[in-house]
């Protein structure tokens, strides 16, 4: 709801409260951004035999922020072959954070 957030720390850096958001959504989500930051990545991978050079891909669910580098590294060393289905797994549980690197379109091969 683009909610204007205020948040208090104490010393140790813990949320001590928010403020400014219309439901529990807004609080969960200040809490989260201030302690432990999360995303949901997109890139892309190489692809051979395919209508273009490089197919889009998505984490399957958030991963941390300070996780981001690690992700796109193993995302680099990845080629697949044409042709590959929306929703097909490249890379199961890549850096072990129990998240999947999945194709996020179709790509026929090139005719």
């Amino acid at each position: 709801m683009s909610c204007i957030l205020l948040a208090a720390l104490d010393n140790d850096g813990h949320v001590i409260s928010v403020t400014g958001n219309t439901c529990r959504r807004g609080e969960d989500y200040a809490r989260q951004e201030l302690t432990s930051p999360t995303r949901i990545l997109t890139s892309t991978v190489r692809i051979e035999g395919g209508l273009y050079r490089r197919l889009p891909v998505i984490t399957s669910a958030n991963i941390p922020k300070d996780k981001m580098m690690d992700v796109m590294h193993e995302i680099d060393k990845v080629q697949v072959r044409a042709p590959v289905l929306i929703g097909s797994i490249l890379i199961d549980n890549v850096c072990g954070l129990g998240v999947n690197i999945i194709a996020s379109r179709t790509m026929e091969k090139a005719e």
